[in-house]
């Protein structure tokens, strides 16, 4: 007889708590092999396809694409030990036992990690349910049992940080979730509602004619929504200030143009920037640091993991450079190219989105000249560079044509003064008007 396995929902790592359905990429009834992905799902940060530990015939699937399912909710069941199953997969021993998904960090032998309570909600029979309170809820809306004792359902800390910040009881909410968890949904639903009530309604209800009249309405979640409040964040607790300056990168550009003409790699002005700001942060490290507030304490990184922003269908994404203060041009080049590849193909892990301690942000693609960005929490500093055109520039005591660029720098105002602040400015521009200036500090 082949045994019902349940396969659920990962622990995706990086403090992620739920994921969206993008795409099936079984049905039921087909055969999967171990370790085979079965489908792709979007968290905060980057598009993961999602392999299943167990081999054998798919009984059933949990959630609908576009659906946001918490860690540890149901994905699917295997039939193990079928005899459709591919050659390998009976269990042998412990063969088809639970095992690590490569790159998520979690050995799911045991539960997901932040599954910390047990939902109550299937423990109590609604034979025994106590009766909904005396305030009755919207008319046409399910009525939620009074609140058992004991812990609420809930995994997702995003989905109780949402309940606290806008006064929702969560023992008052049925939740639509698997055994009843309460999701995040359940909790809007009940934002959304005209009075407090007791679950979310099964059907979004026909908005008046005024609030359609509106307009468009787009859901800050996924990706959108974890850049919406990582800048929120940064705003809140950030005290940035902003200085700029005009550079002639006259000289950069022809260094580049003769480093590209011979045999070898190609490097970008990315590469070179990114090259002239590790040099920097060298010279000025309070500008690679985080504030840690728990303790009071500013803390000085020793390496540079040199974050750049990359605009893809998904919107903005800010992949890492690890140890970007070892690398040479060439290397940074072949790591820019590398990880803009896989943001615009939705492939990056969410690894390759975290951990960075300075963030380079080259607006000038879009044909801008200067931006004052808002911090990548809880970074303290991102340099801007803005487009390299021709402009009217004194050179040599002469009015001539030159290249010229504007660079900013955004800086977390605890960290330093506007000293050291326009330190690190200064010597950016002067390598970038005179690249011999590189090469002595090296």
């Amino acid at each position: 007889m082949p045994q019902v396995m349940e396969f659920k929902l990962p622990d995706l790592g990086e403090g992620l708590t739920e994921a969206e359905i993008v795409r099936w990429l079984v049905a039921v009834g087909d055969v999967v092999a171990i370790d085979q992905p079965v489908v792709e799902v979007e968290t905060a940060k980057a598009m993961v396809e999602v392999p299943c530990p167990y081999g054998g015939v798919v009984t059933a699937r949990f959630g609908e694409e576009g659906e946001e399912l918490p860690v540890g909710a149901p994905l699917i069941t295997v039939a193990v030990g079928a005899e459709s199953a591919p050659a390998g997969a009976e269990a042998e021993g412990a063969a088809n036992a639970p095992r690590p998904l490569i790159g998520y960090g979690s050995d799911h032998s045991r539960p997901a990690r932040r599954r910390r309570v047990r939902p109550v909600t299937a423990a109590v029979p609604a034979s025994v349910a106590a009766p909904a309170p005396a305030a009755a809820p919207v008319p046409a809306a399910p009525v939620a049992p009074a609140a058992p004792a004991g812990p609420v359902p809930v995994i997702s800390p995003l989905v109780r940080k949402l309940a606290r910040d806008n006064g929702v009881d969560l023992r008052a909410l049925r939740g639509s979730g698997p055994e009843g968890l309460i999701l995040r949904a359940d909790v809007e639903a009940a934002l959304r509602a005209p009075e407090p009530v007791a679950a979310p309604v099964a059907a979004p209800v026909a908005a008046p004619v005024a609030v359609a009249a509106q307009g468009e309405r787009i859901p800050l979640k996924g990706l959108r929504g974890a850049v919406a409040e990582k800048l929120s964040r940064s705003r809140r607790e950030i005290p940035e200030a902003t200085c700029w300056v005009d550079a002639d990168a006259t000289e950069l550009m022809a260094a580049r143009a003769a480093m590209n003409a011979v045999d070898g790699p190609k490097i970008s002005v990315l590469a070179l920037l990114a090259r002239i700001c590790t040099a920097a942060l060298a010279r000025y490290p309070e500008l690679n640091s985080t504030v840690d507030l728990a303790a009071n304490e500013i803390v000085r990184l020793p390496a540079v993991h040199l974050g750049f922003a990359a605009q893809t269908e998904r919107g903005l994404m800010v992949p890492v450079v690890r140890d970007a203060h070892t690398r040479s041009p060439e290397s940074l080049s072949a790591e820019f190219a590398r990880l803009t590849e896989l943001a615009r193909a939705g492939k990056l892990a969410p690894s390759d989105l975290t951990g960075g301690t300075f963030t380079l942000n080259n607006y000038g693609v879009f044909g801008v000249d200067g931006s004052t960005p808002i911090i990548n929490h809880p970074e303290a500093a991102m340099l801007g560079v803005g487009r390299i055109i021709p402009k009217p520039w004194v050179y040599r005591g002469e009015l001539a044509v030159r290249q010229v660029v504007q660079l900013s720098l955004t800086f977390d105002h605890r960290v330093c003064d506007g000293g050291a602040a326009g330190g690190f400015l200064r010597y950016v521009a002067d390598c970038v008007e005179n690249p011999a200036v590189l090469l002595r500090s090296l």
